[in-house]
């Protein structure tokens, strides 16, 4: 199996690339729909499909990952010894014409590819010897799937100083559960504009703040299933009280038992027990006593509070 090309990117600007993406599930939205991109949600994913995404800015993470991808592809090549090149088109499935990849590279002369990530410096625990992050690992399979290639290189630099490379193998199994989940998703949700439900991720709350900004005085009454997910909502309140209150007096049972000291070692585990001074910032005084200083420094961000009597 090979893939098609769905459309050249070569001389496409960003916002039409943006729409061509729209037409298809790509290698970043799959691990999204199968719930391992805590960066993007499935409704998020749906948003964007169908246009009605809030618009954002790329953060500075996005940004410099777009500027240091060449630095990092020519590093793995310098390594590597593998000469890679960009493929200046997204490429289709040839059976489902809207699983779509936009790949980084690809192997010369081998059927192999190529992806170049950026990382922060505390993310590198997430890049050992052995694994990836999920998400990455994940996109990896969605190209093989796509390209019908039998491995796919992934090469990060980390804070800007730590580089890695990984080898990963095509797993068929993996890849059939992927394009049975996005053909699942584009059917049942994309086509017949059917939202997903929302899930417990950040990425679904920071998407409902963008979405509701604000409120308005109105009330609305919610459909009866939503008394029974109230109940076990307060069985799972009830349970993480209950554990956190354990969890506290195991704490200070240690603590306890450390006195003054600030180590405590057991078990080959290291225990630490610090104190130290905060100081906290009286935002109401400077606002009554410096309103005008209050105001030249002071930003808003939206935020929500969920509350259930």
């Amino acid at each position: 199996m090979e893939a098609v090309v769905f459309a050249n990117t070569n001389e496409m600007s960003h916002e039409e690339w943006l729409a061509v993406r729209r037409k298809g599930i790509g290698g970043s939205d799959i691990a999204a729909i199968v719930g391992l991109n805590k960066y993007k949600s499935p409704v998020k994913v749906y948003l964007d499909k169908i246009g009605e995404l809030p618009e954002e800015e790329a953060g500075e993470a996005a940004y410099w990952g777009t500027v240091l991808e060449e630095v990092v592809a020519q590093e793995f090549s310098k390594r590597t010894g593998l000469k890679v090149r960009r493929k200046n088109a997204i490429l289709q499935h040839e059976k489902y014409p809207y699983f779509l990849a936009n790949v980084d590279r690809l192997i010369v002369g081998r059927k192999e590819g190529l992806e170049c990530k950026t990382a922060s410096e505390y993310l590198k625990d997430q890049w050992n010897e052995e694994s990836v992050p999920d998400a990455y690992f994940i996109q990896c399979q969605w190209y093989m799937g796509i390209t019908g290639f039998q491995k796919w290189h992934l090469a990060v630099l980390i804070g800007g100083n730590k580089f890695r490379m990984f080898g990963i193998e095509r797993d068929d199994e993996l890849i059939a559960i992927l394009e049975r989940k996005a053909y699942e998703f584009w059917n049942n949700h994309v086509i017949p504009k059917v939202p997903p439900s929302f899930d417990g991720s950040d990425a679904s709350s920071d998407l409902l703040v963008a979405m509701y900004p604000e409120h308005v005085e109105e009330s609305v009454d919610l459909p009866g299933y939503f008394a029974e997910k109230l109940k076990r909502y307060d069985e799972l309140k009830a349970q993480i009280d209950e554990l956190t209150e354990e969890k506290k007096a195991i704490e200070n049972e240690i603590k306890g038992y450390m006195g003054e000291k600030k180590y405590g070692f057991v078990a080959g585990r290291k225990i630490t027990w610090t104190r130290y001074t905060t100081e906290k910032f009286d935002k109401k005084a400077l606002k009554k006593d410096h309103p005008d200083i209050y105001a030249k420094y002071v930003s808003e961000s939206q935020s929500s509070r969920f509350m259930v009597k």
